[in-house]
């Protein structure tokens, strides 16, 4: 009886260091779609969906999304945002904590997200604002975080969704509050993942690269704010 040789073992992408960021380069790109352009105060829950590439070949994982609220008025309150992402058919809730500069973050708690080497994945997500939230202009952004127990890498941060509350639509808002899930054929898998504009943190690596110290000082500050807050969120989520 012939015998066959074994199957040669299937290449696993490596786990490690190299989804840490170089330089002004993020090993993630997040992009925000789909979301509709006014929100109501007290109104239903509206879809958008968030999607991280990997564009590395490496396997990236514990990948914790962080979303940043900034409103126009800087009235809006951490209990008045209902902030939810799907895992499957269960959806989890993401709790805000409001910063000094009264911004609002809110980190995706859990064991994190693993994204392979090159692919996408898409998380849906859905918002709804409380009836005391008042008319307001509101831009959203989220950053990506790594987490490597209680410390951290900023990986990834996408560009800007903003959005009215009780307000007439805007044209730099996104149009659809039901959209159509299938990636857009036209789209380019693998964006470029150099900085993007739009998170009140973007500025932070650019500066690092190209202002003295006393710039270079502040904007790790802003970073490590970022980090040291989101370590605290998962922190606590992680005792409950």
């Amino acid at each position: 009886m012939a015998l066959r040789a074994p199957a040669a073992p299937t290449p696993v992408a490596p786990l490690g260091d190299a989804c840490a960021p170089t330089g002004r380069t993020f090993p993630l790109t997040t992009r925000i779609h789909g979301g509709p352009a006014v929100y109501e105060a007290g109104g239903g829950y509206s879809i958008w969906y968030l999607d991280i590439t990997n564009t590395t070949r490496h396997t990236c994982a514990e990948v914790h999304p962080v979303v940043v609220l900034v409103d126009e008025r800087h009235v809006l309150k951490p209990s008045q945002p209902r902030l939810e992402f799907y895992d499957g058919p269960r959806t989890h809730a993401v709790r805000f904590e409001s910063t000094d500069e009264d911004e609002l973050v809110g980190a995706f708690g859990g064991a994190g997200l693993t994204v392979g080497p090159g692919k996408t994945l898409t998380v849906k997500v859905r918002l709804a604002l409380t009836p005391d939230a008042v008319p307001n202009e509101v831009t959203v952004n989220a950053a990506t975080v790594q987490r490597h127990g209680d410390d951290g890498d900023w990986v990834g941060q996408s560009n800007a969704y903003r959005f009215g509350i009780d307000t007439d639509p805007s044209p730099n808002s996104s149009p659809n509050s039901s959209p159509d899930p299938t990636p857009n054929p036209n789209s380019n898998p693998h964006p470029d993942p150099a900085t993007p504009e739009g998170i009140p943190f973007t500025d932070a690596v650019a500066e690092l690269a190209s202002t003295g110290t006393g710039v270079a000082v502040a904007a790790l500050a802003t970073v490590s704010l970022l980090l040291v807050t989101v370590g605290a969120i998962l922190r606590a989520r992680g005792r409950r």
